[in-house]
């Protein structure tokens, strides 16, 4: 009996454990490679010959690394708040148990089911003046509609922006959807029965419980804004320009194109640090939350 149950209890780790080498090796083990060659005067190839800090304090000296920071600063923004909005804004629709319910969720998480090539690609067809929105405006008559922000070097990061949110703002409203109804029907009853507005429900009982959720949504948004890569590349291809650069384009770009591997390597660990830094919090109030 002891036999078996010792089988029993080790099984499982020696099915896992594959998985798990596999992902210490490829996952972990690249991280820290990437740290090294960070600290390395990597050209062209992996090379060995340590320089410090020296490539982390070229790389904040780069104007190109700035404005891709900078690009990053107002599409994480804009994309984390506008996503929340919608969301919360479909969710409570949905919360109201309405007849099209079964079928408006599915249409709603459809474009989260897309890669962000598709989703790049689909967008950068519509929102190109020439076939897209604006050239069918002008067939149908109106030849005063103009809307070229793709080909525009001040408005084109707004676009990356549309396209994000049209793809995830179905996955933030499941979420939100999901903490609506995990709301204790006690609760509302009691303030109805007190005579409160629906309103006023939402906004002084239901959505002050759901801060988990808001935090959850951030901490997944914010992740995804970080290591935006294919939709920018599907979308608009970095331009017109660096103008809608991210520091993920940034890091390809110094790698393969530029041969700057030390640059590239280090502009990833900065990144890898932006996600730590709202990943760690996030956890540490989720177990500190368990705790009490």
């Amino acid at each position: 009996m002891n036999t078996r149950s010792r089988l029993q209890d080790w099984v499982p780790k020696l099915v896992v454990s594959p998985s798990f080498l596999l992902i210490l090796i490829f996952v972990y083990g690249f991280i820290l490679y990437t740290g090294y060659l960070s600290l390395t005067n990597s050209r062209m190839l992996p090379s060995y010959g340590f320089v410090g800090l020296e490539n982390y304090y070229k790389l904040w000296r780069l104007p190109h690394w700035w404005r891709a920071i900078t690009n990053l600063g107002i599409f994480a923004s804009l994309y984390i708040l506008i996503s929340s909005v919608i969301g919360l804004g479909l969710a409570i629709l949905l919360d109201q148990k309405i007849r099209a319910e079964g079928l408006l969720r599915p249409i709603y998480l459809y474009p989260m089911a897309l890669s962000f090539i598709v989703t790049g690609t689909a967008w950068k067809w519509f929102l190109d003046p020439g076939i897209g929105l604006e050239n069918t405006m002008h067939q149908l008559g109106w030849t005063s509609f103009a809307f070229n922000w793709i080909k525009d070097r001040h408005m084109a990061i707004y676009t990356v922006v549309i396209a994000a949110v049209w793809q995830s703002s179905g996955f933030v409203m499941a979420m939100f959807l999901a903490g609506l109804r995990g709301v204790d029907n006690e609760i509302i009853k009691a303030a109805q029965i007190d005579g409160a507005s629906t309103i006023t429900i939402y906004r002084r009982i239901i959505i002050p419980l759901m801060r988990p959720v808001f935090l959850s949504a951030f901490v997944v948004l914010a992740h995804l804004a970080i290591k935006a890569y294919d939709l920018i590349i599907a979308l608009t291809g970095g331009g017109p320009g660096q103008a809608t650069e991210l520091p993920a384009t940034f890091m390809y770009s110094y790698t393969f194109t530029r041969n700057s591997m030390g640059i590239g390597a280090s502009s990833a660990i900065i990144m890898l640090v932006m996600i730590f830094s709202i990943i760690i919090p996030y956890l540490y109030s989720e177990l500190r939350g368990e705790k009490r």
